[in-house]
């Protein structure tokens, strides 16, 4: 299973028609170049000076455009979606990539009242598992005046849903899902920006799943309020999981038993949105209530409302859809990885378009990233093949156990991200698990280095 989730440049973009197959050749050269190396520059991780020039050619060139590079990615991306089948997970999310200091680069916009950066909302597919298998959809906006004073408070209030921002949510959506065979069976994953009646009604009408974290406490036709009544219900069931590590509240990963509640309500359409005679009246959602029984001294416990459209009627499908939530996680770990792996915020593009053209290109580099680093964690036994050429683990070999004597076999995709990790980070114990993403992309940075001299290695 696991090899047909893997990546390959030339595979991946096998397909990428740009009426010029010089051009798509350099793009796909292009992208081995900077997955090598993907922390440095463009200039840093070329074999030259004209490999470099030829790049910043290429970007500029009209002929290649970020919608047919993401047509030809998601191509791949439900390729290995269908290959791998079950149900699988497409998580929407948005970060901001701070530019403040380009002032003068072409197209920049606001992406707050004081910083120029631009904006970039993205849905990855997610395994129930765990594995990234691609990007299915992403788009950039930013605000092209640092404030908006032009419109009152009520006007904005009577603005249509593609004036809002908040649009990229429901567009994510569709776009994301258009080109699925039915046989893949998809559930849209949101956090709490995601709560919009608008997005409930677009699943519902296209015949999407999702799985959205509750910010509002909505009114049911019974004029109850869902959060109200769902905290009312008896425990239907403890479960204890895994909750991923949060960086922004300094969090470690930690073990937590959680109290599950369950019930399915009919909410009403909004009042604000009464005037949008294309909306349903209501719509029938199941509400899952996830609460942590006894979080760490001093830590708020964890309390999650998810609301779905998919039938929870078991206490099993409860913990089947909070254990799905944990995976959102993923799309966390991506932005992460983009910025801090692909350091996309570094980069020193004239124009908005060429960023953004780059921002996709290394978002590509950085699921790749993703998908090695869980690989070797759900299939262990796969061969270290699936990644690696035949010089590359070689030598990756070698450098990692202090050897001039490489090993006559492959050896496991686990072994090999162990190896890595010798590469990318401290002396680790065995207590320490396995190389996290931050470790396997300096393991690759420097495992391509050393592939550089490997006639001195072997």
């Amino acid at each position: 299973m696991a090899k047909k989730q893997t990546f390959n440049m030339k595979e991946e973009f096998a397909g990428l028609d740009c009426n010029s197959s010089r051009l798509e050749k350099r793009f796909i050269r292009t992208m081995e170049t900077l997955s090598n190396q993907p922390d440095k520059s463009i200039w840093f991780c070329s074999e030259n000076r004209a490999e470099a020039k030829a790049i910043y050619r290429m970007l500029g060139n009209e002929k290649l455009n970020r919608e047919e590079v993401l047509r030809t990615h998601r191509e791949a991306t439900i390729r290995r979606m269908v290959q791998h089948g079950g149900t699988i997970l497409a998580v929407q999310d948005t970060t901001s990539l701070n530019y403040n200091t380009h002032e003068k680069t072409q197209g920049i916009g606001y992406i707050s009242d004081k910083t120029l950066g631009v904006n970039i909302h993205g849905c990855i597919a997610v395994t129930t598992d765990g594995l990234v298998l691609g990007l299915l959809d992403q788009t950039s906006y930013n605000r092209m005046q640092a404030k908006d004073d032009s419109r009152s408070h009520e006007s904005k209030k009577t603005r249509t849903l593609e004036e809002k921002e908040s649009f990229r949510w429901v567009k994510s959506l569709e776009t994301s899902t258009a080109y699925l065979p039915e046989t893949v069976k998809v559930i849209t994953v949101c956090d709490r920006e995601g709560d919009m009646y608008e997005l409930l009604d677009a699943a519902e009408s296209g015949g999407h799943l999702f799985l959205i974290r509750v910010a509002q406490n909505r009114m049911t036709m019974g004029n109850s309020k869902i959060l109200d009544a769902i905290r009312k219900k008896r425990c239907a069931l403890k479960v204890e999981i895994t909750i991923p590590r949060d960086s922004r509240r300094k969090l470690k990963e930690r073990d937590v038993v959680l109290q599950i509640r369950y019930d399915h309500f009919e909410i009403k359409r909004p009042k604000i949105l009464n005037k949008n005679k294309e909306l349903t009246d209501s719509v029938v959602v199941w509400v899952i209530h996830a609460r942590e029984e006894k979080p760490p001294e001093g830590v708020e416990p964890i309390e999650w409302f998810l609301m779905t459209n998919e039938p929870v009627e078991t206490v099993e499908e409860a913990y089947e859809r909070v254990y799905y939530y944990t995976q959102r996680w993923k799309i966390e770990m991506f932005h992460y990885v983009l910025k801090s792996g692909c350091a996309v915020e570094k980069l020193q593009e004239r124009d908005i378009d060429k960023t953004t053209l780059l921002v996709l290109m290394y978002s590509v580099i950085a699921v790749v990233i993703m998908n090695m680093t869980y690989i070797a964690r759900i299939h262990p036994e796969e061969s270290c093949t699936i990644f690696f050429e035949e010089d590359e683990w070689r030598v990756l070999y070698c450098a990692a156990n202090k050897t001039k004597k490489p090993p006559k076999k492959p050896y496991t995709i686990q072994e090999a991200l162990t190896y890595l990790g010798r590469l990318g980070g401290p002396k680790r114990a065995p207590s320490d698990g396995p190389p996290g993403v931050k470790t396997v992309w300096i393991g690759l940075s420097t495992l391509n280095t050393l592939l550089a001299y490997r006639e001195w290695l072997i």
